[in-house]
C-alpha cells in the first residue's frame, strides 16, 4: 500500500519526533467525537488512505503518524445526526507508538511547530495484516494487547504496540476489501467495522473521558 506523505523531525527538549503527516490525496475522511462513541465516515479512496496510513502506523515505531481531518465536514446523510447532539466534535487523528512514551498533551506544542515537511512515498505490504491475526480477531483477542485511546487539542491519539496496530487493522483491511463489492450487492446495508481501546471500555468514564470504541463506516456516496 502506497501513500503521499511529508516527513519533519522536531526536536523538543531532549527528544526528536518523526512525524508523518498525511498529504492531500484522492478520497475524504472524517472524524467525530459524538462523546459516546467515536465515529469515522470515509469513502472508497479515504478508507484506502486510513487503512495505508494504519499499516504504516504498524511499522513505524520511531514516528507520529498523523492525519488532518477535522476540517472535514461529514457526509450529508450524517449531518443531521450530528447537529442534533450537544456537542459533536470534529477531529484529527494522531497513531502513536507505545515505545516512544508520548504524552497526548504534549502534542498541541508540537504540532504547533509543523511545517510543510519533506515530501515522501511510503510503501507497505499489501496486505499488512497477516492471516493469524484475521483468525484471532474472529475467535477472540487472546493475549493481543490493546490500543489506548486519548483526546489532547482537537485530536484523537491512539497509542499501541505492533500488535494492537495489526490486531486492530484487519477490521479495517476487510472493510477495504469486502465493503465496496457489499454495498453493490446490498445498497441499503450499512458496511462499518470496529476498532476496540479494548472489551472494557465501550463509553467514557470519568477516568476515561474518551470512548473506547473507533467506529468506522464506508460511505460510498459522498454529499456535503
Amino acid at each position: 500500500m502506497q501513500q503521499r506523505v511529508t516527513v519533519q523531525h522536531i526536536r523538543t527538549g531532549p527528544t526528536e519526533y518523526r512525524v508523518i503527516r498525511a498529504a492531500d490525496g484522492p478520497g475524504r475522511i472524517a472524524l467525530y467525537d459524538r462523546h459516546y462513541c467515536l465515529d469515522v465516515f470515509a469513502d472508497r479512496d479515504g478508507l484506502a488512505r486510513l487503512t495505508a496510513l494504519w499499516s504504516l502506523a504498524t511499522r513505524s515505531a520511531h514516528s507520529l503518524v498523523h492525519l488532518p481531518l477535522r476540517a472535514q465536514p461529514a457526509p450529508a446523510g450524517y449531518q443531521d445526526a450530528l447537529s442534533n447532539e450537544i456537542t459533536p466534535v470534529a477531529l484529527d487523528l494522531l497513531l502513536v507508538h507505545h515505545s516512544l512514551q508520548f504524552r497526548p498533551a504534549d502534542w498541541k506544542p508540537l504540532r504547533a511547530r509543523l511545517g510543510p515537511g519533506r515530501p515522501h512515498t511510503t510503501s507497505t505490504p499489501d496486505p499488512d495484516f497477516p492471516a493469524e491475526y484475521q483468525a484471532a480477531r474472529r475467535h477472540g483477542r487472546g493475549d493481543h494487547d490493546h490500543l489506548r485511546f486519548d483526546r489532547a487539542a482537537r485530536t484523537l491519539v491512539v497509542t499501541g504496540s505492533p500488535a494492537a496496530f495489526r490486531f486492530e487493522g484487519v477490521g479495517l483491511h476487510a472493510l477495504l476489501t469486502e465493503a465496496p463489492a457489499d454495498h453493490r450487492t446490498w445498497p441499503a446495508v450499512h458496511h462499518c467495522t470496529e476498532l476496540d481501546a479494548g472489551p472494557w471500555r465501550k463509553y467514557p468514564t470519568p477516568h476515561s473521558p474518551v470512548a473506547g470504541r473507533l467506529h468506522v463506516q464506508y460511505c460510498p456516496d459522498w454529499t456535503l
